[in-house]
């Protein structure tokens, strides 16, 4: 059995500590776009939590959306549900509020809360494959597993 690295391994305890039974995979193939995910894991880019990280624009705390591989997050619509304008996060931004390079953030497992939106369109999947800390490691999990264990919102992003 491959040992997981060491980012993966701190997700694992992550899932471990909310009880969950994801065990994490890690796949020859990168992980790092929903097209790459689905292809490696043989499930439909829909299935994919990708997550994605905004700065907010006045308050310049992180934002996370957990968004379906399918869908394109409309800033527009998020920003009238978060109560102020969004901008892109850069690659130091994201690591430093999430502990995770981009292409390998999860959902879950920041050093501090942050205020988290999931797609509904996650919710019609009976399970959804995330991000478990690098480009290559991965998790599946049930979405509304997903959504406990997050404490975010569930809403529409598109």
């Amino acid at each position: 059995m491959t040992r997981l690295p060491d980012r993966a391994l701190q997700v694992q305890a992550v899932l471990e500590a909310y009880g969950g039974t994801c065990p994490i995979v890690v796949v020859p193939e990168t992980t790092r776009t929903a097209e790459d995910a689905a292809r490696a894991l043989g499930c439909a880019v829909g299935q994919i939590a990708k997550t994605v990280v905004f700065r907010g624009a006045s308050s310049g705390k992180p934002v996370l959306v957990v968004a379906s591989g399918v869908n394109r997050v409309d800033e527009r619509l998020l920003a009238r549900q978060v109560g102020e304008g969004l901008a892109k996060a850069t690659a130091d931004f994201v690591r430093d509020a999430t502990g995770y390079a981009i292409g390998g953030v999860p959902p879950v497992g920041f050093p501090q809360p942050i205020e988290t939106w999931l797609d509904e369109d996650l919710l019609q999947y009976p399970a959804v494959w995330a991000a478990a800390g690098t480009p290559n490691a991965v998790f599946s999990v049930a979405p509304s597993a997903l959504v406990s264990m997050t404490a975010g919102t569930v809403t529409r992003v598109r």
